[in-house]
């Protein structure tokens, strides 16, 4: 999405998800996304052309991960001001022309990784991941990598906390009809439920050995 791009011309997770033909694509945390399997690495490479000429004909900027497993498309978010209107129209199109080629969109692998550093409202630490990991400011209190590979970063200040002390977890997005599911299986695992008070948006959780991770859904559900 260009930065330039006017909230008049943005719309919402909700929005995208109302429109025809995407019911194969789900909204992570760096925007809209979806999964195409494949038998073969000529098979899903067979779809990066159709995707082309897509994102030429909507305006599009879409990141495409080809492998032999499958097709990972994203719309992805390059501005706060929300998902291009246009990208319902390219998601619809990208997703008839993966069946036309034989592949099969699974929703259920469509996540994004983010990394949640929670820093003393005295520090500033953003600067140093920036320069440690050669990742770009996003917004006013996050960081992403320049080509959108390594997680996204969000910077935010607490309150009450002892100085110096770093406390970091990882944010986990995934699709809203399979939060549930990765809740329960991240329990059976050894797992603890820290926190559910904020669900379904997110479910706070703990490793076995007190590592922090939230599954969150709401990106998938916001209005």
């Amino acid at each position: 999405m260009d930065e330039s791009l006017s909230e008049a011309e943005a719309i919402s997770p909700a929005q995208f998800h109302q429109a025809p033909g995407v019911g194969d694509w789900r909204v992570a945390a760096t925007g809209p996304q979806a999964v195409f399997t494949a038998s073969s690495f000529a098979q899903a490479a067979g779809l990066l052309a159709p995707i082309v000429e897509l994102a030429e004909q909507f305006g599009i900027l879409p990141d495409v991960d080809v492998r032999p497993e499958g097709v990972v498309v994203r719309v992805p978010y390059r501005g706060p001001q929300g998902i291009p209107a246009a990208a319902t129209q390219f998601a619809a199109a990208v997703a008839n022309a993966a069946a036309q080629r034989g592949l099969t969109a699974n929703p259920a692998l469509a996540q994004s990784i983010g990394l949640y550093v929670a820093q003393h409202s005295e520090a500033d630490v953003r600067p140093f991941f920036l320069a440690a990991l050669g990742y770009e400011a996003f917004g006013e209190g996050d960081a992403v990598d320049p080509l959108r590979c390594g997680p996204q970063l969000a910077f935010n200040p607490i309150t009450g906390d002892v100085p110096s002390r770093g406390r970091t977890h990882l944010d986990v997005f995934v699709p809203a009809d399979q939060a549930q599911a990765r809740v329960e299986a991240a329990l059976a695992a050894g797992g603890r439920l820290v926190d559910d008070s904020n669900a379904p948006a997110f479910w706070s959780l703990a490793s076995p050995d007190n590592h922090g991770v939230d599954i969150a859904s709401w990106t998938d559900t916001a209005s």
